[in-house]
């Protein structure tokens, strides 16, 4: 890069922590460092939601989508779609008015709420491990686009200077600091794509003709795509609007729940089409780059990283001054989720587990001061656990398979079923959780050699044995008390 862009990304970073910076002495308690005060419009919520759920990691993604199998790598984000829409009408009216009636400030509350603190306890320990491996896929993300388009940089040194600055912004400004930033990096992610990167790299590649001449026809069709990958996706990616703390946070951060609707509303709709379609086609464009032999160094485009696809691409193309406003959009995304995941793994630790064990109520100013180390430390901890991986994608999806086969059942149970048992809760959360685990680790095989369909993600099975425990034993339980009152009534 030039030392123009080297001067406007510098700036960019620094502007970020400006913002951490300015909240740092706004937030007095911990309701303001969680939940922003409770009194965020729909539009700065909806774009911070819809920044969180597509940020680098899905950019990135998406990019390794489009450059393996084309547009219809775009069907994933519309899961995402029917998820926002699915919570905003059936999560959102019941969760919205408990959050404020009793100043819930994460998801296992809700857990607390219906069964019991030993159910929301193990909720709060499935979110945060969750979470973390979340926020590690993102510090990974930005690392492998720092390193594809600095000279010199090596991908550990990207992780430890990504990391660093989205952790310490966080750490000291709070959820709204987060929510802010979220809108600011959303909006240039967003005009950095439509102004920047398709045109430049369509004109780069030279047109359509080169492009449908250099890929598979299935490429621009979108059917491209297994019904089981499609599966896949939605058994991962829709549940996770029922359970992601993130999108808690900010429906208790909301005035209330028409503005928390709206915002999903809005949210929904920028993740698919228009998100998902920028993408892929950035992830082609990739693609049709690599083939041709635009990339240094690059002469197989079938061996190389296909996320890396996507990075290479913009540090060709792009020329002195819109590769430093480039590098900065696709920051902002990476930035955008890294610092959400990263707020929800700390109030799960501090008020779903710490907060447990603690036999004596902090002052709100210690309360706030345990949030921001927490913070700090859990940072740290994810930039180390990023180190070890390679995958974004597959770490991002690896961390939603864990949180919806351990939490998804047990929270529809809580807010739909009336049946519903603590003891069922548990157990299904447990075992649901370490099904999907155990899966992942073994690679679908089972003891004495039994293999499962590789197709088939193992988050389905997870969740199947999550929801036959849960309605199992919620049944026995409930059968069991009506039993006793038949017989205390006779």
């Amino acid at each position: 890069m030039h030392t123009i862009d080297y001067i406007i990304f510098v700036v960019y970073m620094a502007a970020m922590l400006g913002v951490g910076l300015y909240f740092f002495n706004k937030n007095k308690t911990a309701e303001d460092f969680y939940v922003s005060g409770r009194n965020m419009s729909s539009w700065h919520i909806g774009l911070s939601v819809v920044a969180t759920d597509v940020g680098g990691g899905f950019s990135i993604g998406l990019g390794g989508l489009g450059f393996t199998m084309g547009i219809s790598g775009s069907w994933m984000l519309f899961t995402g779609l029917l998820g926002a829409w699915l919570s905003a009408v059936y999560l959102i009216p019941k969760v919205s008015h408990l959050g404020h009636k009793h100043k819930f400030f994460t998801f296992p509350q809700i857990f607390d709420h219906f069964y019991n603190s030993k159910v929301a306890l193990l909720a709060g320990i499935i979110s945060a491990i969750g979470y973390i491996g979340f926020t590690s896929s993102q510090v990974l993300a930005g690392a492998k686009l720092a390193s594809a388009t600095i000279d010199g940089l090596n991908i550990q040194t990207a992780l430890i200077v990504m990391g660093a600055i989205a952790v310490i912004y966080t750490a000291i400004g709070g959820l709204k600091a987060v929510i802010y930033t979220d809108t600011i990096q959303w909006l240039i992610l967003i005009g950095g794509l439509v102004f920047i990167g398709i045109p430049i790299a369509y004109n780069a590649v030279d047109g359509y003709d080169v492009i449908k001449a250099t890929l598979a026809p299935e490429y621009l069709s979108l059917t491209n795509v297994k019904w089981y990958q499609i599966l896949n996706w939605s058994i991962t990616i829709i549940p996770i609007w029922f359970v992601g703390m993130t999108l808690y946070q900010r429906i208790y951060a909301s005035k209330g729940e028409k503005e928390a609707k709206k915002a999903w509303l809005i949210a929904g709709v920028f993740e698919w089409p228009i998100m998902a379609f920028m993408g892929v086609i950035l992830g082609m464009l990739a693609k049709v780059a690599a083939t041709n032999g635009m990339f240094e160094g690059i002469t197989d485009a079938a061996s190389m990283d296909s996320e890396m696809g996507l990075p290479i691409l913009l540090a060709t193309i792009l020329p002195i001054g819109l590769m430093g406003l480039m590098l900065s959009s696709y920051f902002s995304a990476i930035l955008s989720t890294a610092d959400s995941c990263l707020m929800a793994a700390s109030g799960n630790i501090v008020t779903d587990i710490l907060a447990k064990f603690s036999k004596k109520e902090l002052t709100h100013k210690k309360e706030l001061r345990l949030s921001q180390i927490v913070t700090l430390l859990i940072g740290v901890f994810a930039i180390l656990l990023a180190s070890q991986m390679q995958n974004v994608l597959e770490l991002m999806l690896y961390s939603y398979a864990f949180m919806v086969s351990g939490l998804f059942i047990p929270v529809l149970g809580a807010l739909f079923w009336k049946k519903s048992h603590p003891t069922a809760a548990f157990w299904s959360m447990l075992f649901g959780g370490g099904t999907t685990i155990f899966l992942i680790i073994s690679e679908n095989k089972l003891p004495l050699g039994i293999k499962l369909p590789e197709h088939l993600d193992a988050n389905i099975y997870g969740i199947t044995i999550s929801f036959i425990l849960f309605v199992t034993i919620s049944i026995y339980h409930y059968n069991k008390k009506e039993k006793q009152n038949g017989i205390q009534n006779n």
